[in-house]
């Protein structure tokens, strides 16, 4: 009975002076008052967000409806910093410690600011993406992983001034080292100079067909920092790292404004002047009512007897067809092949292949001599 006497007391002296000068008291009323907020943060945050979609339903913009829905963390995150605020200044706590306390008060809000900061960099893409047409959409996405990548770390040399670590030295020590760094990775930032050149220049973007120094030749996929991807006509996916393409020729066929054709047709020399002249008659009247070609004073089309080859009459077919698309380009030239077949089957001509004559004068006098067994007994 007075080891439970005894317990009491202690309790009770304990409950009253606290531990490590804090009231107990106090201590679990300022807990409770956390967990109040803490429990309570997402009621918060739905009754905010309902709140602000009210408003912003009424507008016809989609930067604000963004920026509702991004915001929803960071206002789950501040019932927990004013929560640790109230309950922390209920406490009536030492002087050291109340410097402790104050230094993770600022360090919550710290963290709340820059958190609400990064997220407001995805409502801030939609005006970035305005400038689309003058700057190119890789660019664009490097600007806002750029914007996004300062803000934390701005946040953590916010964070760390607070607790008294002083950045600058840190930042000087790190230069030698950085330097030793850089020697070794001339090439990674010489790649990455290259990605920003090729994205301000707007050489070529994504989806782009380009041919690489007469080697590469495909469809841009992705254009990294060190790197481009570009994927072979047969599926195969090549890595030209950036600086290739500031050293090496690039053709970008994407940005032609038309897909050429230029044939040379070999026609037979038996074939009359009468029908080469239908032939080309019938071949530019064909390419004339065809929508599928060109036909501006940049891009004309000639059909032309140009020249005499060993074997063949040769006529110069060349148009510029309407449509980029490499398929509807191999579509067009197919038809347009099929129908100069037919024009030239329809004028009794045809077409010439490499051939050889051989012309004799005249044959010896003297009989050959036959082979006869029975004259060599």
């Amino acid at each position: 009975m007075e080891a439970i006497n005894r317990f009491g007391e202690l309790f009770l002296e304990v409950w009253k002076e606290g531990v490590f000068g804090l009231n107990a008291s106090e201590i679990i009323i300022g807990i409770v008052i956390f967990l109040i907020f803490y429990v309570l943060r997402r009621l918060f945050a739905r009754f905010i967000i309902s709140r602000l979609n009210k408003i912003v339903n009424k507008t016809t913009t989609k930067i604000d409806n963004t920026v509702v829905e991004v915001i929803e963390g960071p206002l789950k995150f501040l019932p927990v910093v004013l929560g640790f605020f109230i309950a922390t200044s209920y406490i009536n706590l030492s002087v050291e410690v109340q410097g402790f306390i104050d230094l993770l008060n600022r360090t919550l809000i710290t963290v709340f600011i820059f958190w609400l900061l990064h997220q407001l960099v995805i409502p801030f893409s939609f005006i970035i993406r305005n400038f689309e047409d003058k700057i190119s959409k890789p660019l664009v996405n490097w600007t806002l992983k750029g914007l996004e990548i300062i803000i934390i770390v701005l946040g953590i040399v916010a964070v760390l001034e607070l607790w008294g670590i002083k950045v600058g030295p840190v930042i000087a020590g790190l230069g030698l080292f950085g330097v030793a760094v850089a020697l070794g990775a001339q090439d990674l930032f010489k790649n990455l100079i290259s990605g920003i050149m090729i994205l301000m220049e707007k050489r070529f973007t994504i989806g782009d067909v380009i041919l690489v120094s007469n080697e590469v030749e495909g469809v841009v996929e992705q254009i990294g920092f060190r790197s481009t991807l570009v994927r072979r006509f047969d599926s195969t996916p090549v890595m030209i790292p950036n600086y290739k393409f500031a050293e090496q020729s690039v053709t970008n066929y994407s940005r032609r404004h038309h897909r050429r054709i230029r044939w040379l047709i070999g026609l037979e020399y038996k074939t009359s002047i009468n029908q080469l002249k239908k032939i080309r008659d019938a071949i530019t009247q064909l390419i004339t009512d065809k929508n599928d070609f060109a036909k501006n004073e940049n891009s004309g089309f000639f059909v032309r007897i140009d020249s005499f080859s060993d074997s063949s009459i040769d006529m110069l077919v060349q148009a510029f067809t309407v449509t980029n698309d490499w398929s509807e380009f191999l579509k067009v030239k197919e038809e347009l092949a099929v129908s100069i077949i037919e024009i030239v089957e329809a004028n009794n001509a045809g077409f010439a292949f490499p051939s050889q004559s051989l012309y004799v004068e005249s044959f010896p006098n003297e009989k050959s001599e036959i082979f006869n067994p029975k004259n060599t007994k």
